[in-house]
């Protein structure tokens, strides 16, 4: 009988599992040791997390003297205070918030109190000497705020970019209506809002965007002088999910939220304006007809090629391109429910 010569395989597979066994000890012998780490970790104080805890820590309710005592002084700014939408809103509280009065935005006034009055002994200040940075000011507005239109106001533009409630809206000053009868028929829907505002819109916003107030000064302009729309018709200040804190998903959603004429759906639709209205339209204002960004002809010919008809450049004085454009033919050019539409004639 020949003898059997051993198999390298099993000299490999019993290496193997030599190696998993030592793994295996290893492992077993650590974990008493990690869990004895933890424990300690669990039991030994900690004077940083003490020290944390006791800094923020929630004022207590004696730290409160309400606001009968602040009127006491205050009496001027509680006169004012009263006739705005927040003040009241505070005469009739619905919330926790709202019962602490004006301590519920500025913070216990105890300390202020004791101390005799004093700015600087105001936890909260909202002036343009205030020490407290635009986070502390922001969360005494957002305690309440922060539903509806302000829901998105974490990670905004206005909010990254270190904008304070106060720098736009003042809650402390009623504004004084105007009973005209332009004023009431251009009044928003929503101007429950813009009640707070230290400006009114657009004015507010073209403080800081500057760029829009030269674009609006134009000829063909979105209808904010005449009191048809304004800043908020189209865009949320207080942040959106969607690009350019717009109110809808997309450009042509918000631009069909009035121009419905344009929604379709055709027969016959044109490409570009069902890809982006801003194709061919500057939304903000232009020296162009219809808030167009280039004069036709030359808008069309930027991508209809000379396939058809010449589109050689011609000077604004010459007769092939005066008083004519694609238009005058092509009148359906958002778009043909016409069976015989596919060139948008009709």
């Amino acid at each position: 009988m020949h003898k059997r010569r051993p198999n390298a395989h099993s000299h490999i597979s019993g290496a193997i599992l030599v190696a998993l066994l030592v793994t295996v000890m290893a492992m077993l012998l650590q974990l008493p040791l990690q869990a004895q780490e933890k424990q300690a970790a669990k039991t030994a104080p900690s004077t940083k997390i003490t020290a944390s805890v006791n800094k923020t820590a929630a004022p207590t309710s004696s730290d409160y003297v309400g606001s009968d005592t602040c009127i006491t002084c205050h009496s001027d700014e509680q006169d004012r205070f009263k006739h705005t939408v927040m003040g009241k809103a505070f005469e009739h509280p619905k919330t926790e918030a709202e019962k602490l009065g004006c301590e519920g935005c500025h913070g216990p006034g105890k300390a202020h109190v004791e101390a005799g009055g004093g700015k600087d002994t105001i936890p909260i200040r909202f002036g343009t000497d205030s020490k407290n940075s635009v986070e502390e000011k922001n969360s005494a507005c957002l305690t309440c705020h922060q539903k509806g239109a302000r829901l998105f106001w974490q990670g905004s533009p206005h909010e990254s970019r270190q904008l304070a409630c106060v720098d736009c809206h003042n809650v402390k000053q009623a504004k004084n209506k105007s009973l005209s009868s332009d004023a009431r028929f251009n009044t928003l829907l929503s101007s429950v809002e813009t009640q707070s505002l230290k400006k009114d819109q657009p004015e507010l916003c073209l403080s800081c965007h500057q760029m829009r107030r030269a674009q609006l000064l134009r000829s063909s302009h979105m209808p904010y002088r005449e009191g048809k729309v304004t800043c908020s018709s189209c865009h949320n200040p207080h942040g959106s999910p969607y690009a350019k804190q717009l109110l809808q998903a997309t450009v042509n959603e918000n631009c069909l939220s009035c121009h419905t004429e344009r929604r379709g759906p055709f027969l016959h639709e044109h490409p570009p304006v069902m890809e982006n209205c801003l194709n061919c339209h500057d939304a903000h204002g232009s020296n162009n007809p219809q808030l167009l960004k280039v004069r036709a002809p030359r808008l069309c010919d930027s991508c209809h090629v000379s396939s058809r008809h010449p589109v050689q450049p011609q000077p604004l004085s010459s007769v092939k391109v005066f008083n004519r454009g694609c238009t005058n033919c092509h009148s359906a050019i958002h778009g043909s429910n016409h069976p015989s539409g596919s060139a948008f004639l009709r």
